[in-house]
């Protein structure tokens, strides 16, 4: 498993398992209401979300549409999903700064980098992008075993055999199952680790190990919260990628909030959270 290939970094204390909590459907509301409250108050993040985020959408989107790249133009769009927890870190800091009472402005979104366990956040975000990696590879896996090895020669072509033909729909179908099962693991690595990580001064194998085992003692809440996050990604990112400018900051406080819910953070050491 995944938490075991990490270790402590050199100097931290090895710790118990930090307790986990079970959650209701409740909980998950009182994340997403939250996670509004403070986009609410936090406007300025619009300049991170909405420039930087849907400039290297588009990017993306633009290098897919190219002959040889163009069947993972829709792998690339879905993968959004796989790679928010990782565009939401600056978010979990403004959040964790408000929720402490401190002074938050928009710029504090990159005052991630000075916390203590930014290099265990460096090794999540490695662990999620070679995910990310693995789901491209599977996609061009599945497109050429159902439409074979040879690229479309335009983007309008490829849409309309992938959306009008039996053999587009069995792709998309398949695409679905797959990219459901890989959405799940970057859920139970993530959702809590991320936060955590920017929270409290522990290691990248004890935030993720906490991730995987408060996810999976609340499976069907899990279940349902990664339905939430798909479907507003794939709606934020249907206008140019332009609604992930509201999206993925709401996204971003509202996983904090479930981050609280989901963790006994009285279990952590003071010294591990207090540490800037």
């Amino acid at each position: 498993m995944a938490t075991q290939t990490m270790s402590a970094a050199p100097g931290r204390a090895p710790t118990r398992p930090i307790p986990v909590r079970t959650i209701t459907d409740e909980d998950l509301r009182f994340s997403l209401r939250q996670g509004w409250e403070d986009f609410g108050d936090l406007r300025g993040d619009l300049v991170f979300a909405g420039l930087i985020y849907t400039l290297i959408g588009l990017a993306a989107v633009v290098m897919t549409t190219s002959a040889p790249l163009m069947p993972f133009f829709l792998p690339v769009v879905a993968g959004v999903a796989l790679l928010g927890p990782v565009a939401a870190v600056g978010f979990y800091e403004l959040a964790r700064r408000r929720e402490n009472g401190e002074e938050v402005h928009w710029y504090n979104f990159i005052d991630v980098r000075k916390r203590p366990s930014i290099d265990d956040m460096g090794m999540v975000a490695g662990l999620l992008l070679l995910i990310f990696l693995g789901w491209l590879l599977a996609a061009g896996v599945l497109y050429a075993l159902i439409f074979g090895w040879a690229a479309p020669t335009s983007i309008g072509g490829f849409l309309s055999m992938v959306f009008t033909t039996p053999r587009g729909w069995a792709l998309i179908a398949s695409g679905v199952v797959v990219g459901a099962i890989f959405g799940w693991f970057v859920l139970a690595l993530s959702v809590v680790s991320l936060p955590m990580l920017v929270d409290c001064d522990v290691s990248a194998a004890e935030a993720v190990s906490a991730s995987w085992r408060a996810t999976h003692a609340n499976k069907s809440e899990m279940v349902r919260w990664g339905i939430v996050v798909g479907v507003l990604l794939v709606l934020g990112s249907i206008p140019l990628f332009v609604g992930l400018a509201l999206v993925l900051p709401w996204l971003g406080y509202s996983t904090w909030h479930l981050y609280t819910r989901l963790i006994d953070r009285q279990a952590i050491p003071a010294s591990e959270r207090q540490g800037a």
